[in-house]
């Protein structure tokens, strides 16, 4: 990759040590939910990319606001070697986030074949499993949002989150036929077959 090619970064630095409290905590905040890649305490590395140089320097001008000091400067990674590295450890933390969404979800899998076994297919049921898809939807796309680089572990954190999502739509199935009074293996049998697809 030619280096006109490449990602220009926003090195970061902010000190808060003059600024309250809550301020360290906003920003560090905002820094991790933004992606940020730390070189060591204070100071960060972000792609240059339009939508991220607005909210650092919003975050910014609110951390000089508290008494704190802020900057942000453009820089650009000659060496292809160092500029793979620093693209190799942003996918390595969204890897490690990618991982964690995997080793939860089948959690939730669990727990709705538990339900099912037990004959507790209900409404409130498909609520409260709704809640926690939903929060894993909210999860999923705040770490695709900081993905700048395509980390290898998305792929198989989407196809988990799409897994339980197959695997309510079968216990939302079985919670109408149990409603309806009616017989709701055929949706018991959809939720094994979602749960080996596995």
């Amino acid at each position: 990759m030619a280096v006109s090619e490449r990602d220009r970064f926003l090195l970061v630095s902010a000190s808060t040590a003059a600024a309250p409290p809550a301020t360290r905590v906003r920003a560090w905040r905002k820094l991790r939910s933004l992606g940020a890649l730390y070189l060591q305490q204070s100071v960060c590395l972000l792609p240059a990319r339009e939508p991220v140089r607005r909210q650092v320097q919003r975050l910014l001008a609110s951390v000089r606001a508290d008494g704190g000091t802020a900057r942000s400067l453009t820089v650009t990674v000659d060496d292809a070697a160092e500029y793979a590295g620093l693209v190799a450890e942003f996918n390595a933390e969204r890897d490690a986030e990618y991982a964690e969404v995997v080793e939860r979800a089948p959690q939730l899998l669990a727990e709705l074949e538990k339900e099912t076994a037990r004959g507790r297919a209900t409404y409130a049921e498909v609520e409260e499993s709704e809640a926690d898809l939903e929060r894993f939807d909210k999860w999923l796309a705040k770490i695709t949002a900081r993905d700048y680089f395509s980390a290898s572990g998305g792929p198989a954190a989407r196809q988990a989150v799409e897994h339980c999502r197959a695997a309510l739509v079968a216990f939302e199935d079985a919670a109408i036929a149990a409603q309806a009074g009616g017989d709701h293996e055929p949706a018991q049998a959809r939720l094994r077959a979602a749960d080996s697809a596995r």
